[in-house]
């Protein structure tokens, strides 16, 4: 599903049937849409099952819900010569973040707290230090205790900040590895495989290990013309430890036809945890 929204009118174009990723460059073109606003699984898709051409009318690239790898920013961004506009937000707090028109787009950051925002990180994960300045917050649950007001309100994720405040997402609190003492986050081991040729998705989870406690698994998918087997596993695992780091490369690798995921586009990493 998709929303392109003309910035003239109030015209927009809602696409809700299964996703096809060559399909959805062919309605982009034919429908002359300006705004793309996808999920970061279908931008990542595209960029990897699909061929990705310049598109006249297209004058803007929005994502939200999960990172986006460095590979797949600089394929669009190649393509079509935009960048893609990330954003953050939560269903209880609404959008936090974002990358405002005519600002600076920094590769694999959610962008900056939105005006009036109070955001901050503590121990590593994002909060929002008061609720009271987020117009979107949630008022309370069914049936039980109202928001909190004042508290801070913790969002589960880890985030890293630049010198100049650009947020860096590094994946759910409870989706960190900790392998002999190594703290390994998931998002930066997928980057590392989504940029090997053969791999068109990734997702990283903990897989349970008597002598170091937890070792990174790797669930891959692969892109046409490429098969499963030992040597390319093996390939893969150097392929990590030559982009990030030797301690951080998947000592499990299994191959998958697709990766569960959410009706929003996010992998169910939880569920992958509990198969392995």
């Amino acid at each position: 599903m998709f929303i392109a929204p003309w910035l003239r009118g109030a015209a927009a174009l809602l696409h809700d049937a299964r996703f096809d990723p060559v399909q959805r460059l062919e309605i982009l073109e034919r429908e002359h849409v300006n705004v793309l606003c996808m999920a970061p699984t279908e931008y990542r898709v595209i960029a990897k099952r699909a061929t990705l051409r310049p598109m006249a009318a297209l004058r803007g690239l929005v994502a939200a819900g999960e990172a986006l790898n460095p590979e797949v920013l600089r394929a669009w961004r190649e393509a079509t010569g935009l960048e893609i506009r990330d954003g953050y937000g939560q269903t209880e707090t609404g959008q936090l973040t974002g990358m405002p028109v005519g600002g600076e787009v920094r590769a694999g950051s959610m962008g900056r707290p939105l005006p009036g925002i109070a955001l901050g990180i503590l121990d590593g994960e994002l909060v929002l230090t008061d609720p009271r300045s987020d117009p979107t917050f949630f008022v309370g649950w069914l049936g039980g205790d109202p928001a909190p007001e004042t508290d801070g309100w913790r969002t589960g994720d880890r985030v890293r900040a630049d010198a100049d405040g650009y947020l860096y997402f590094e994946g759910r609190a409870d989706d960190l590895i900790i392998s002999a003492g190594y703290r390994i986050g998931p998002f930066e081991v997928e980057s590392a495989l989504v940029s090997h040729p053969a791999v068109a998705e990734a997702a990283v989870v903990s897989a349970p290990d008597e002598e170091r406690g937890a070792v990174v698994r790797a669930v891959v998918v692969l892109r046409d013309g490429f098969r499963p087997g030992d040597a390319l596993a093996r390939e893969l695992q150097e392929h990590v430890k030559a982009e990030t780091a030797p301690y951080k490369y998947p000592r499990v690798i299994d191959f998958a036809d697709e990766l569960p995921k959410t009706a929003s586009g996010k992998v169910r990493r939880a569920l992958l945890r509990d198969r392995g």
